[in-house]
């Protein structure tokens, strides 16, 4: 009973391209949204941050990850040195800054 059932709704005619794209639409649609609402914005940041870490120069008062204040005393490509009080020196990593 089930099974002639099952074979009438199968023997139905091929779906169109038109009827894909159309199931599609939804999946590209989010897919834009996300982008413009998460994506852009988290890169646009990104760069921003990137651009101060390489603008950091020795005299600057930072903010390591950790929340640590301090001044910057030596920059380097990777690492800064950060002074936290008169003496007192930590080796960073600049992008933590």
């Amino acid at each position: 009973m089930f099974i002639s059932t099952a074979f009438a709704q199968t023997a139905g005619g091929e779906a169109s391209g038109a009827g894909i794209l159309v199931q599609m639409a939804p999946l590209v649609l989010i897919f834009v949204v996300f982008y413009f609402l998460l994506i852009r914005p988290q890169q646009k940041k990104m760069k921003e941050h990137k651009a101060k870490i390489d603008a950091v120069k020795k005299g600057d008062q930072v903010v390591t990850g950790g929340g640590l204040i301090g001044k910057v005393v030596r920059v380097d490509d990777i690492y800064a040195d950060v002074e936290l009080a008169p003496g007192m020196k930590v080796k960073a990593v600049k992008s933590t800054l």
